[in-house]
């Protein structure tokens, strides 16, 4: 169970320092099996992700939240002075557990809400095996942490 203080630090966070990636659109894709030639594919790109140089912090997000994954951002280039850049680390996550995190930021979140909202609204209409809705976030929790 996340404290409503942490859930709120971290949208703040978030609304700050992260962004949300969601994109429907057709792309070329090879064809199954072997077969030669390209399919066309109605595919979804969804990332949510927070990006900063103070590690402690994301690291701290991670651990709180229990999905994604924490990397280093490769630096390019130098600044204007021939100094390098600072390192900079990022936590990204993907579909269901992007989904997880705008539920859990949604009552706190102001500057991002409107993709959070559309992530939300994509997978409230989508189904598990057996027809049901993918809502009661316990259940699929539970279900990650069997496989796994």
């Amino acid at each position: 169970m996340i404290p409503d203080t942490d859930k709120a630090y971290i949208a703040g966070l978030f609304d700050g320092e992260g962004s949300i990636h969601f994109k429907r659109a057709p792309e070329k894709k090879k064809k199954h099996k072997g077969k030669p030639g390209y399919r066309i594919s109605n595919s979804l790109r969804l990332s949510m992700e927070i990006t900063m140089t103070d590690k402690s912090v994301l690291v701290w997000v991670h651990e709180v939240l229990g999905v994604g994954t924490l990397t280093d951002k490769p630096r390019k280039g130098k600044r204007v002075d021939g100094t390098p850049y600072l390192k900079q680390y990022r936590w990204r996550c993907t579909f269901r557990d992007a989904y997880y995190v705008c539920c859990l930021l949604w009552p706190w979140a102001h500057t991002k809400l409107p993709k959070i909202q559309q992530v939300i609204e994509h997978y409230a209409t989508q189904r598990v095996e057996g027809g049901a809705d993918i809502i009661n976030l316990k259940e699929y929790k539970m279900r990650n942490k069997l496989v796994r």
